[in-house]
C-alpha cells in the first residue's frame, strides 16, 4: 500500500483542519509540540499508538521545515492553471523541502539531522509549506553540508528534473549536448552537472545577457539564435522549454523535453532519434548525488530572494517579476 494511502486511513483530516488553523493563529508554537499536537488531534484516535511507532511503522520521517521554495508548478497551481491536475482546494502547495528531522522513523536518518526533499505535490496533496511534513524515507536526503538550508531548499525539483533527464539522456563524457534554457532554474542546474561529467556542452539562452553567463558556468559555446545552432551535430539535446531545435540533434541521437505545457517532441523516429517528455520524480538516490555535486563545487544554485512565510504574498510577487534571477526561498 503506498504511503499515503496508509496515511490516510489512520489519519482523521476532518479533526486535523482546527490543527491547521491553530498552526496559523500560533506562529510561535514550537515544531516538535505540533508535530504531536497533529497526532493527538488527527491520527490517535484511530491509531492507539504512540508518536514514533506512527512514523516508524510508516517508513518515513517528520521533518520540522527550515525553508522551501517557489516553482513555476506551485504558482500555476496556485492560479488553477493545471486543469485536470489541479488538486482539490483548500491544499497545501509546495514540492522542495529542507529542514532537520524530527522523528526519523525507520529511514536510518537520526533526530536533528540536516535534510532536503521533494515532495510530488499533484500526485500526493502533500505540499512541503508547512511547519512540519512528513515525507516518505526515500523522498529525502542527508542536505548538503557546505551550504545553508535555506540555500538547500532551492535545489531538490529543479535538481532533480536536471539530473533524471541527464540520466535519461545518457550522455557521457566527451559526446556533445545542446541544452536549451541553459540559463534557466533547471537548465542552468543541467549546464554544471554535465560539465562536472566531462560532457561538452552548448547551450541555446534567451537573452544576450545570458550568453556570457552560460558560458561562465561551463558552455563551451552559447548563443539566442537557434539558426546557430550546427545541423544534426548534437548526441542528445536538452530542451527546458519547448524549443523543439529537433534539426540541432544528430541522427541515432536523443531528445528530452521537460515543457509539458509545449506539448510532445515532434516524431524523430525516422532519424532513430528517441525522445521522451520528462517529469520529475521523487527521489532520494538522486538528491544524494546533487549534495556531493554542491559540495564539491561543482554545483551553485542561486537564490535571488528570500521571504518569510509571512510574507508569501511579497514572495509570489518577486517570483512573478521580470528580470529575476534564480530561485525566491520562503523561510519558516
Amino acid at each position: 500500500m503506498a504511503f499515503d494511502d496508509q496515511l490516510a486511513e489512520i489519519v482523521d483530516l476532518d479533526r486535523f483542519e482546527p490543527v491547521q488553523s491553530q498552526l496559523i493563529e500560533d506562529q510561535q508554537v514550537d515544531a516538535v509540540q505540533f508535530a504531536h499536537r497533529v497526532f493527538v488531534a488527527a491520527v490517535q484516535p484511530r491509531a492507539a499508538q504512540p508518536f514514533e511507532q506512527f512514523v516508524g511503522a510508516l517508513g518515513v520521517n517528520a521533518v520540522r521545515t527550515i525553508a522551501t521554495s517557489i516553482n513555476p508548478v506551485d504558482d500555476k497551481t496556485r492560479e488553477g492553471g493545471i486543469g485536470e491536475g489541479t488538486p482539490p482546494f483548500p491544499t497545501t502547495l509546495g514540492w522542495d523541502i529542507a529542514g532537520i528531522v524530527i522523528e526519523p522513523g525507520a529511514s536510518g536518518l537520526h533526530p536533528g539531522e540536516r535534510v532536503f526533499g521533494m515532495s510530488q505535490q499533484l500526485d500526493t496533496g502533500r505540499g512541503t509549506w508547512a511547519d512540519v511534513v512528513v515525507m516518505p524515507a526515500d523522498s529525502v536526503a542527508p542536505a548538503p553540508a557546505s551550504v545553508s538550508l535555506v540555500e538547500a531548499a532551492a535545489v531538490p525539483l529543479i535538481g532533480l528534473t536536471a539530473l533524471q533527464t541527464l540520466d535519461w539522456l545518457a550522455v557521457s563524457a566527451g559526446e556533445r549536448l545542446l541544452i536549451a534554457g541553459a540559463a534557466g532554474a533547471v537548465g542552468n542546474v543541467a549546464l554544471q552537472v554535465a560539465s562536472a561529467r566531462g560532457i561538452h556542452v552548448d547551450a541555446l539562452v534567451s537573452r544576450d545577457a545570458d550568453v556570457d553567463l552560460a558560458v561562465a558556468y561551463g558552455a563551451k559555446f552559447a548563443t539566442t539564435d537557434p539558426a546557430a545552432l550546427p545541423h544534426h551535430s548534437y548526441d542528445a539535446v536538452f530542451d527546458t522549454f519547448g524549443a523543439f531545435v529537433i534539426d540541432s540533434v544528430a541522427d541515432a541521437g536523443r531528445y528530452a523535453s521537460i515543457a509539458t505545457q509545449a506539448g510532445p517532441v515532434p516524431d524523430l523516429s525516422e532519424r532513430s532519434v528517441r525522445t521522451t517528455v520528462n517529469q520529475v520524480r521523487e527521489d532520494g538516490a538522486r538528491l544524494r548525488e546533487l549534495a556531493g555535486y554542491i559540495d564539491q563545487g561543482a554545483l551553485r544554485v542561486q537564490a535571488d530572494s528570500t521571504f518569510g512565510i509571512h510574507e508569501i504574498r511579497q514572495a509570489h510577487e518577486r517570483f512573478a517579476a521580470r528580470g529575476r534571477r534564480g530561485k525566491v526561498v520562503v523561510t519558516f
